[in-house]
């Protein structure tokens, strides 16, 4: 049972790029939250110890402590989210609109993102005997034609402005920018991309994308 709190807690890792897209929307709902790091890398990895399993059984990140709830998957937080919070929404209207918005955003959170986080790295390498440039390549591999998939998505839904769908943030670019960051850190090639380059421009100078970004985080240091 989550503990009672004024402001909620956000249990997460500054490279995290699922507490990334968490902390992007808790800003542009305004929001204001707690950090509380739990480091991938330090004692072994602290999202695998007793306490945070307690939390978090899969021993992943983020955790949302929030209304006596303790809510993990990035997807279902944010859905929730806009369902208690609705005065500043990041989902659209109507159904069409919504499932196509949903398609895009699990595009990238449940097609990209899962093949390539830290525990499927670590196991390529430690279990499976990948070198460091095979890993590189699987990892580059699965972002750039997943990128170039969900590209074409947005084209085909048709309705990209400033942002991904029209000229507001919404759920879709709290997962877009994260992954964005990620292909950068590893080199990827974003070629073709130039419409998802916009919007990660764009996104760049609002101040909600700005203090999430992870260089912006206390656990970054």
């Amino acid at each position: 049972m989550a503990s009672a709190s004024k402001l909620p807690i956000l249990y997460g890792y500054f490279r995290s790029s699922a507490a990334y897209r968490l902390r992007i929307a808790l800003n542009l709902k305004g929001l204001a939250h707690e950090h509380r790091t739990v480091h991938m890398l330090k004692q072994g990895g602290e999202q695998l110890q007793p306490d945070h399993l307690a939390r978090n059984p899969q021993a992943l990140v983020p955790t949302l402590e929030i209304d006596g709830l303790m809510l993990s998957q990035s997807l279902a937080i944010l859905d929730y989210l806009e369902e208690t919070r609705p005065e500043k929404p990041l989902l659209p209207q109507s159904p069409a609109s919504k499932a196509q918005m949903r398609a895009f955003c699990q595009s990238i959170a449940c097609e990209i993102h899962p093949v390539n986080n830290l525990r499927v790295l670590k196991y390529l390498v430690t279990e499976l005997g990948a070198s460091e440039e095979q890993k590189l390549d699987w990892y580059r591999h699965w972002v750039e034609t997943g990128l170039q998939a969900s590209a074409k998505m947005l084209e085909m839904h048709g309705a990209t402005g400033d942002f991904c769908y029209g000229d507001e943030p919404s759920q879709a670019d709290c997962c877009l920018i994260p992954q964005l960051y990620n292909a950068r850190r590893f080199n990827c090639d974003l070629t073709g991309l130039e419409r998802l380059i916009e919007i990660e421009q764009n996104a760049a100078k609002l101040p909600a994308f700005q203090q999430a970004h992870p260089d912006q985080q206390p656990d970054a240091a």
